[in-house]
């Protein structure tokens, strides 16, 4: 048992370790997206979004790849002291690893990058009122990533032109995983 208990722990450790030869940027095959995720980090233009309370500020819990090649993101959400499965489905689009879904406005959601084993990164750009923000999302298959896995996050953000200052970590942060 104790041999078994080592290894597990052994091929966590090892699964948490970010090898560039294995992030994909393109040509996604959106099906493997598909499974459960917790929310580790978010960046956003607009803190106010993201921050407790924000509107932006979601936890997931899975993704599911439709036939039609959208998504289906279920979020927990804290509702009058119960937390709450919220399924939202995001359309496919043309480009692939592209979708849009109306929550606060319009959305389009782009799979920024991804080894699908362990992290996902999501960008979206959201129109409300004929304002745009825009917010990035780490998602990961285990709760806490290890620190390169956030080192590779702040390097995404900054491409779109968010710094530190605009990350948040939601590590312990979900209140449905309590």
């Amino acid at each position: 048992m104790a041999l078994l208990l080592l290894s597990l722990g052994v091929s966590l450790v090892s699964a948490q370790q970010l090898d560039l030869r294995t992030i994909v940027r393109r040509n996604y095959n959106i099906a493997r997206v598909s499974g459960d995720w917790f929310s580790v980090s978010m960046a956003s233009d607009d803190m106010k979004r993201i921050e407790e309370n924000g509107d932006l500020r979601v936890f997931i819990q899975k993704i599911k790849s439709l036939e039609d090649g959208g998504l289906k993101f279920y979020f927990q959400l804290l509702l009058l002291g119960q937390c709450v499965e919220v399924p939202m489905v995001c359309e496919k689009m043309e480009k692939n690893g592209e979708c849009t879904i109306s929550y606060e406005g319009e959305n389009r959601v782009l799979l920024a990058e991804t080894d699908y084993r362990v992290y996902a990164t999501f960008h979206l750009l959201n129109l409300r009122n004929g304002t745009q923000t825009q917010v990035l999302a780490l998602y990961g298959r285990i709760p806490d990533l290890s620190p390169s896995f956030l080192k590779r996050f702040e390097k995404v953000c900054k491409k779109y032109g968010l710094g530190p200052q605009n990350i948040v970590s939601l590590i312990d942060k979900d209140p449905c995983l309590k």
